[in-house]
């Protein structure tokens, strides 16, 4: 399953900041996690965003980072 809109939405937001939450219905961590999986969405998205992604096996939280083709995703630290 491909990147959907629609499951995407936004738990806060303030001062330039927004933090979302994504469902990523049969899709695991790593698809997600890839290259350019958010982009259709990257017009809404902003570095240091931060998406809790809801997947298969489970949820993790990432930050919204700037990247080589636009913006990417990476794991907190």
């Amino acid at each position: 399953m491909a990147f959907a809109i629609r499951n995407l939405s936004v738990l806060a937001y303030a001062n330039g900041f927004t933090l979302w939450h994504y469902k990523a219905g049969t899709d695991d961590q790593k698809t997600v996690g890839g290259s350019g999986y958010f982009r259709d969405a990257g017009d809404m998205l902003t570095a240091g965003d931060m998406l809790m992604v809801s997947a298969l096996e489970g949820g993790r939280m990432v930050c919204v980072v700037p990247g080589a083709n636009g913006l990417a995703t990476a794991s907190l630290a």
